[in-house]
């Protein structure tokens, strides 16, 4: 766990000062002038036949000002990379392009490929820039988190959380589910996660029963968790800098969405007028440059975001100790024993221990049993010798269990073992889960 002794939350008047160092370069006059061209490229399309239901919904779309917040703009940005890449599958051309008899067919589907080509190898880009940055906030956030089984079960929470995130996709896609549906999804997902993290600062929800055991954690972190997402929190100085450019890529991507779905429903019935395509090749690759460029720039902010501040910065400061273990002498030929009752399925049985080491390193003996109620023993963790042990796992069966550590093979020397264990009551998304197994599995 890392040291918060002195440590306050950001605010936006400090980020104001951080961001001073981090101007951004504006975008490329192209951008402007090629959505523009877009623009004007899709009234001329529209007059040729009247926009359909679908072409409107992208049109208005196109017209209505960006998402605010600059994860929302960047899955908008994926969402309608993947709608254009669907429009430039083969099986979506219009018939006359597909036939390719003149020379000029030819010459756009070579455009098409290109542009193709290009968003494809963007997308892959973008996903992974998006991962990173989820992944690098959420470990920034456990390095402040107790290095125990209560920062093990946060985790664990999260890879259970993300598991059943992956299959809502997967039931939706598999039940014929649009692009637009998917992604409408993953933003909800995306806010579920937002509002976990903020769990952990109000401790209610998911995270609930898991707050409760978080002693020692520095009330500044969950203070800053709790309000980072707000819309007038810290991260709005970060929006009102850097999210103007964002929009305006945001924009461009679904005027070249809706200038190629203009021009699929426009070319059978008119001219090929190549120009077009030329244009839409600019606008894609001034699109794709000026994005990458904007992602490195804010990764780099991101990456050296500092999420807190020192006291001294701050005028402030606040601390707080973790020293909830116990310690327990056992003697030569005895063990020491800890009853649990656990009154819910999916709840938590979580221990930490490790020998108080004299001048001789010794090991002492560990296991987990289940006593049902008629007394019936059940083996949960296999005895073993060890000097020290962390783990954790998540019941199916409600009752009693206990844990042992056994010195009864020493004839000589007794342990004292430091120790902290707890049965923790079932998160909430983990209640709706059916076991797997009919046995718990043990983690360690």
């Amino acid at each position: 766990m890392a040291s918060t002794e002195g440590l306050v939350p950001i605010t936006r008047s400090f980020l104001a000062r951080y961001y001073d160092k981090y101007e951004c370069v504006p975008l490329h006059d192209d951008v402007q002038r090629l959505s523009a061209e877009l623009r004007e490229g899709s009234k001329v399309l529209m007059d040729e036949a009247e926009p359909t239901p679908a072409e409107e919904s992208v049109l208005q779309e196109a017209n209505s000002v960006p998402p605010h917040k600059i994860d929302h703009n960047l899955w908008k940005n994926r969402e309608h990379i993947e709608e254009i890449l669907h429009l430039l599958e083969t099986f979506n051309w219009p018939k006359k392009l597909q036939r390719q008899e003149t020379p000029e067919e030819v010459d756009v589907v070579v455009i098409i490929e290109k542009v193709k080509t290009k968003l494809e190898g963007f997308l892959k880009f973008l996903e992974s820039f998006q991962a990173k940055n989820a992944d690098h906030i959420f470990q920034v956030v456990m390095t402040y988190m107790p290095q125990d089984f209560r920062g093990a079960l946060i985790r664990q929470q999260r890879e259970r959380s993300e598991r059943n995130k992956q299959a809502e996709v997967e039931s939706l896609i598999n039940s014929g589910g649009s692009i637009h549906d998917r992604y409408a999804l993953l933003w909800k997902q995306q806010m579920e996660r937002r509002r976990q993290l903020a769990q952990l600062g109000s401790a209610t929800g998911v995270y609930k029963t898991l707050v409760k055991y978080l002693v020692g954690v520095p009330q500044v972190l969950l203070d800053f968790i709790r309000q980072i997402n707000d819309d007038q929190g810290p991260m709005e100085e970060q929006r009102q800098r850097y999210g103007p450019p964002l929009y305006s890529l945001t924009s461009m991507v679904i005027w070249i969405r809706s200038f190629l779905l203009l021009l699929w429903g426009r070319l059978e019935a008119g001219n090929l007028h190549k120009e077009k395509f030329d244009v839409l090749e600019q606008a894609v690759n001034v699109y794709i440059s000026e994005l990458e460029r904007f992602l490195k720039f804010i990764g780099e902010v991101f990456q050296n975001s500092p999420f807190f501040i020192s006291a001294d910065d701050a005028c402030a400061a606040e601390s707080r100790n973790n020293n909830d273990f116990k310690e327990t002498m056992i003697p030569a030929g005895k063990t020491h024993e800890i009853l649990l009752n656990v009154d819910s399925v999916n709840s938590y049985i979580a221990w930490d221990f490790s020998l108080v080491q004299g001048k001789i390193n010794l090991d002492i003996g560990f296991s987990v049993e289940y006593i049902s109620s008629t007394g019936q023993v059940t083996m949960i963790l296999p005895y073993r010798r060890c000097e020290s042990d962390q783990g954790n796992f998540c019941t199916c069966i409600a009752g009693l269990y206990k844990l042992i550590w056994d010195n009864s093979y020493s004839n000589f020397f007794k342990k004292t073992v430091r120790y902290k264990v707890d049965a923790i009551p079932p998160v909430a998304e983990a209640a709706r889960l059916e076991s797997e197994t009919d046995v718990p599995v043990v983690t360690s």
